[in-house]
Formats: structure tokens, sequence, C-alpha cells
């Protein structure tokens, strides 16, 4: 049964605007949109393409049914084939269950795929966390967000959603004392036994184990007043008046009683505009961007491409081969035979594990967290003894800490591939955290990154010579002059720097990769080679 829509490989083609809609797969909920928001002209309707994160799963044959929330009104409901694949179309993760795309845009099970069982599970951790909160860190957390919507207007988990939301009012105004407060909940947090995932300076995420396997997140976003304006992160801003929120009040959600702010639908308004009441899977906010610029400007920077990283190493990186990169044999020639490696950016572990093979002590560190989570399984499927940390090159705090330790365990550091995925900030940090952590002790920097090469060849390139690395939208070539400049300007040395062919990341030909190593003397060092060099100009000149 059709009203006009149809599907295709390249997405959902509707007749004209129309209210927000869902998307079903073999009768499961996979995304939702609002056609005039997300849709583009097309053959005379609207078509809304496939969410990116889909793309991988619509290979196959199944019904596809598009209506609104409540089911009364279709406008597709249908056979479909699409991709190249007789199979029937699965959009379910490894286990076998279904997965929905969230509000941000990620895959996920949402809670219209949770037993009663499961829900309970949440429910009391739920409560758990915000016992932790009140007790061990001494702030007032709240139910929010999509938790307080559905338990405002259904008392009950919204269908769509995937993940509990809490906040709580620091009690401070100035940003580097919310930051200071975030970071002891996270201490707290932790000392308790809690996963913390650190996604701003002043917002984290508990990770809640359950029993069919998953993790169930829970957000815990900091909320302030600044200047008569109340922000809350999730990028709120604007007016809400002190006794809308506190003193806290109480909402129930399946017969769970939970804190919630003194007037629950005033902060719903705040959040959702005045229909809140009517429910919209495919919501989106429109934070003010002002809000936003000094949210981001006071918390954030170091985050914005982890969830590209995550995708990535959980899908394309896992097809890349097991095995050790040239860059790997390049830097084994060039260093002792005991020693120690500490590779920044080390994906999912293949070179630290060759490196540990061939007798180096190694320890890595990476920016995503999917990465860590492969590096230390390929360890453990090996039998190997490698130490695995975080290291977020945009964050000054993990930077500084990974410095000072390398400082007292001496390691020569590699970094494959990672130049190019940096800001310039984050480069300057990178620099920093060597200098630090190789200063006086005599070991080097070995870097490989896709270069820019002006005069090297002809720009603008010729289609193919030389690409984009991939993964494209993830990194970018950079030129090894500005590289150079900024090493020296960070007190280091270059003693060797090449170009030519070699692999991105994928393993894709690359025909310009510059390979550099890099040493940073102490300031004794630097002054005794100034004074040879000047001693050995005045023998020459008598």
């Amino acid at each position: 049964m059709t009203k006009g829509a149809s599907v295709s490989d390249e997405g959902i083609l509707v007749p004209g605007p129309s209210h927000p809609l869902v998307v079903r797969v073999n009768g499961i909920y996979v995304f939702s949109f609002d056609p005039e928001r997300d849709g583009r002209p097309h053959q005379g309707g609207l078509l809304i393409e496939w969410p990116p994160v889909l793309r991988k799963y619509l290979e196959g044959h199944g019904r596809v049914t598009v209506c609104d929330v409540t089911g009364s009104d279709v406008v597709f409901d249908g056979d479909v084939s699409l991709g190249t694949s007789d199979q029937p179309l699965a959009i379910v993760d490894t286990s076998g269950h279904p997965l929905s795309v969230d509000k941000v845009g990620h895959l996920c099970r949402s809670f219209s795929d949770t037993s009663e069982e499961i829900r309970n599970e949440i429910l009391v951790g739920t409560q758990r966390a915000l016992d932790d909160l009140r007790e061990a860190c001494g702030v007032n957390a709240y139910l929010n967000y999509g938790a307080l919507l559905g338990a405002v207007r259904d008392g009950a988990m919204i269908a769509h959603d995937s993940d509990t939301d809490l906040c709580y009012v620091s009690k401070h105004e100035s940003p580097a004392d919310i930051i200071a407060e975030s970071y002891m909940i996270e201490r707290n947090m932790t000392a308790l036994g809690w996963n913390v995932l650190r996604m701003s300076g002043g917002d984290v995420k508990l990770l809640l184990p359950l029993s069919d396997g998953r993790n169930c997140h829970i957000d815990i976003f900091g909320a302030f007043w600044c200047g008569g304006t109340f922000f809350q992160f999730g990028n709120r801003s604007g007016k809400l008046a002190k006794e809308s929120l506190l003193p806290l009040g109480t909402v129930e959600m399946h017969g769970y009683e939970f804190p919630a702010p003194a007037d629950p639908e005033a902060m719903l308004v705040f959040l959702y505009g005045e229909n809140w009441r009517i429910p919209d899977p495919s919501f989106t906010y429109a934070d003010p961007h002002e809000g936003v610029r000094r949210l981001d400007g006071w918390f954030r920077g170091f985050r914005s491409h982890m969830g590209g990283w995550a995708e990535f190493h959980d899908g394309p990186a896992r097809k890349v081969r097991k095995e050790r990169s040239p860059f790997a044999v390049w830097v084994n020639e060039q260093i002792g035979a005991d020693d120690a490696v500490a590779e920044v950016g080390s994906g999912a572990g293949q070179d630290a594990l060759w490196y540990l093979e061939q007798g180096h002590p190694v320890r890595t560190y990476d920016y995503s967290r999917m990465a860590r989570k492969r590096a230390r399984l390929l360890a453990k499927d090996h039998d190997a003894d490698l130490k695995v940390s975080k290291l977020i090159l945009g964050e000054l705090r993990t930077v500084l800490a990974a410095g000072a330790d390398l400082a007292r365990d001496p390691h020569h550091i590699t970094a494959r591939l990672v130049v190019g995925a940096l800001e310039p900030h984050e480069r300057e940090n990178l620099w920093r955290m060597c200098r630090m952590a190789l200063r006086g002790h005599g070991n080097s920097l070995f870097l490989e990154f896709s270069a820019r090469v002006p005069g090297m060849i002809p720009e603008p390139w010729p289609a193919g010579v030389l690409e984009t690395p991939q993964p494209a939208r993830l990194v970018h070539r950079v030129t090894p002059r500005l590289v150079r400049r900024e090493i020296e300007a960070a007190g280091g040395v270059i003693e060797h720097m090449e170009i030519g062919p070699g692999l991105d990341i994928l393993e894709n030909a690359d025909p310009a990769v510059c390979r550099v190593r890099v040493t940073f003397p102490s300031p004794q060092e630097r002054a005794a080679a100034a004074a040879a060099a000047a001693t050995s100009s005045e023998e020459i000149q008598a």
C-alpha cells in the first residue's frame, strides 16, 4: 500500500512536506524524519536519503513501512529490494538485536527493543547513579531530556530513545570551576566502580552493563547560570527561572521515583518548545548559536571527531590486515634491540603487537575508545603484555599526564598517520608531549603522514595521482614544510625526512608519504652544540 511515496537505494521519496514520519523495516522501528527539514527536492517530491550509518545494512529484500507516529497514516508499505544481495534485510547487531538510529545519528538498540527485565535493570541503574552523584559527589542530579519527557508525558520510557539523561546544577558560574567539579565527579564515580567516558569539560557518560550483553548509556550533564542565562550541556541555553528547577521535586517512571525539576513542564518547554506533549521521534534541537559558541569555547574542542573514529574502527578498519606496517619495520631498523616504544594513535594495535614480538617493551595511546578496546582484545588473544592508554591531543590534561609518564619511563615515540588527523592546536600538543617525554633522553620521535608536496607533484593534482587519503573525512594531507616549522619552534631537531610511496590507514597506495625522525635536545645539549659549532667556525676562519 502506498500513497505516492517510494523507497530505493537512494532513500525515501515522498510527494511533499508533511508531518514527521517513521520508518520500519520488517515491522521494527529504524529511524524517523521530517520531510520538509530533512528532504531535498527530487523528481517532483522530497528525497530523504538513508542515514549514513544504515548504508552497510541496506543489502537485501524486506518489507518497509513509512507512516506517522501513530501508524494511522501510512505513506508507503511494501516489499523492496535494496543493493545487490538476495538475502533478507537485517538491521541488527552481531548478536541479532535490532538497531535504530538515535537522535544524534548513531546506531543503537532503542527501548522499544528492551524487555521488562532489562528495562528494570536500566531504571535501577539510573537510580543508583543518582544516589552516587548525591552521596559521593555532593551534587543533586535530576532526570532530564528524553527521560524526563517520557516520565511526564507517559510515565514510561520513550520507545525510540536509547539512553538515560541526568543533569545537575553546578555550584559554580566560572567555567574553570565547573570543569574542576566535573572531573571530581568523574574521579568519584570511577572510584565507585562506574565505567566513565568523558564527553567534554562539563559532561560525562556512564556505561551501565546490562545482562543481555550491551551497555546502557547514562549521560551526566552539568547545568549552570551565568550572566542571567541558563546553560545546560547538550547545547541548551536561554532563560529559565531558578524556581522552575530548584528545589528539586520528583516524577515517576514505570513505578520508579526519580528526582526532577521543581516545575517539569517549564523545563520541557525550555527543551522542546510549547508542543512537547505531541510525540515527534524526528525532533531536532534548534540550539541558540551564541550559546553553542560559548559552551564550545568554554568546555569543548577535543572530541569533534570521536564518533567518526569510533565508526571507522568498528567498521572499515576491521578489514585491514592484522600485520605490522612498513613504517614499523622502518622504525625498528633505527632503534636498539631492547628499546621501549610508545605508539601514539595505535589503532587496533597491530604494530604494537609486532614491536612486542621483536623484544621491545611497548605502551600504546589512542583517542578512540573503540580502538583501545580492539587493541586490548588483540593483546589478550596473543597473551601479550600491552599497556593501552587514552590520549586526547585536544585536551591538555591528558597530554601533560602522558608526557609526564613518558618522561619518567623513557620510550621512543611513534605516530603513524596521526599528524593528518589533527587540528593545529592538537599538533601543538603532540609536539609539547614529545618535548616533555624525549628531551635529554636521547630517544626519538618517528612520524609518518600523507604529504601535501607543492612543486613535487603538479597542482591541481591530476585525478588519481594524489587523492585524499582514507578515511577522507577524518584525515588530510599536511605540508612537510609546516611540520618542520612547528617541530623546530617546539625545540625539536629533524634528523631525517624523506618522502616516497606508502600506504594510508586502509592500505590504499599513497604516492606521497613523509617519514620523519626527530630528537628533542635538552637546553644543555643545545648550548654544547652551539658552542661546538662556534669553535669549529673559528678554527675554519683561522
